[in-house]
């Protein structure tokens, strides 16, 4: 997963009133940019497992050393991406993320209630 430049790694203060302008509502922004976050976790999950998985060996042998070297460079690389949240939070400023709202949805002409 490519992760942008311009998102901080750390803990950045946040106006919550700058939530508001997608949606109105900060509760519906944060809902939004939770599951957002949820959805970039299991991404990220999956991708450092795959790569791990690479290095799974059923037998103890001296070359394990140095594969755990490199799995230790994959582990510190990934922990020093910046956390789900932040990235779903920039994505939601930016306007990258989108939502639909189910009810405000048409119901097909087909099974519409009478």
């Amino acid at each position: 997963m490519k992760v942008p430049s311009n998102v901080p790694a750390s803990i950045v203060t946040r106006n919550l009133s700058d939530f508001t302008n997608e949606t109105g509502n900060v509760y519906e922004s944060i809902s939004i940019i939770s599951k957002r976050a949820n959805q970039i976790s299991v991404k990220i999950k999956e991708e450092l497992n795959g790569k791990l998985a690479e290095f799974a060996t059923t037998v103890d042998n001296l070359e394990e050393v140095f594969e755990n070297r490199e799995q230790i460079e994959i582990s510190k690389h990934y922990e020093r991406m910046p956390k789900a949240t932040n990235l779903a939070i920039e994505e939601f400023m930016e306007g990258k993320v989108t939502f639909r709202h189910p009810s405000e949805e048409e119901l097909p002409s087909d099974t519409k209630a009478e």
